[in-house]
């Protein structure tokens, strides 16, 4: 799944894009050593929750029809049906807390490669461009786990393309991937990411406006014990 962009998947996304002044997008992989693992994705605006709330009760707000309840709910269950469709993937699910504004989905794969490009045909089905590509590979033997990540102009120019006011959104966002592995993670690439504790999960923590204009590269080769 081109997990760098699913967090527009829903109409959620666009609440967050034009109505948040602080939101995090959560992307979390839990790695088997067979190459099965599992999906956590979250998008969270409980920092916000008092103003989304309030904009909630909006019919627009800056030129922009501000999303029902049921409107992104029926977006996320849109989603859902799209994934259970999609070969490789079983229990697939979504939650949606309105009163913190949190929204997931999560899913597991037979294989890491299942998930590449999904969340990609997913934004092309919603008319959403996602430009920016992001794929991920394991090979069992050599127990090496690859996440490559390419970011492309056209993302930039279109975040110039926004009114200020939106641009602004961006300022304080945060994006964050964490990958969960049952080995020892013995050395990662990203001189960005930070290996935990028990060794067996690797974090990497940046700002979706760096994203979105090329300064950081979230790509990683993280290297498990044979």
């Amino acid at each position: 799944m081109n997990l760098n962009k699913f967090y527009r998947i829903s109409a959620l996304a666009f609440l967050i894009i034009t109505l948040s002044s602080c939101f995090q997008i959560i992307e979390e992989i839990n790695m088997n050593d067979d190459g099965s693992g599992d999906v956590l994705l979250t998008i969270n605006l409980s920092q916000s929750k008092t103003k989304v709330a309030s904009v909630m009760l909006l019919d627009s707000i800056q030129g922009y029809k501000v999303p029902s309840k049921q409107k992104i709910q029926q977006e996320l269950n849109e989603a859902v049906a799209y994934l259970k469709k999609s070969p490789g993937l079983s229990n697939v699910k979504s939650s949606a807390d309105f009163n913190n504004f949190i929204a997931t989905i999560s899913f597991s794969f037979k294989d890491v490669a299942n998930i590449n490009n999904l969340t990609k045909n997913i934004l092309t089905q919603q008319k959403i461009k996602s430009n920016n590509v992001s794929t991920y590979t394991y090979n069992k033997a050599t127990k090496l786990f690859i996440r490559k990540y390419q970011s492309t102009p056209t993302a930039k120019t279109e975040f110039n393309k926004l009114k200020s006011q939106d641009r602004a959104v961006f300022n304080t966002a945060a994006y964050t991937s964490i990958y969960r592995f049952e080995s020892v993670v013995t050395s990662t690439s990203n001189p960005a990411s930070n290996i935990s504790k028990s060794k067996k999960a690797v974090m990497l923590k940046s700002s979706i406006l760096d994203l979105i204009k090329g300064k950081i590269n979230v790509s990683n080769q993280i290297q498990l014990s044979k």
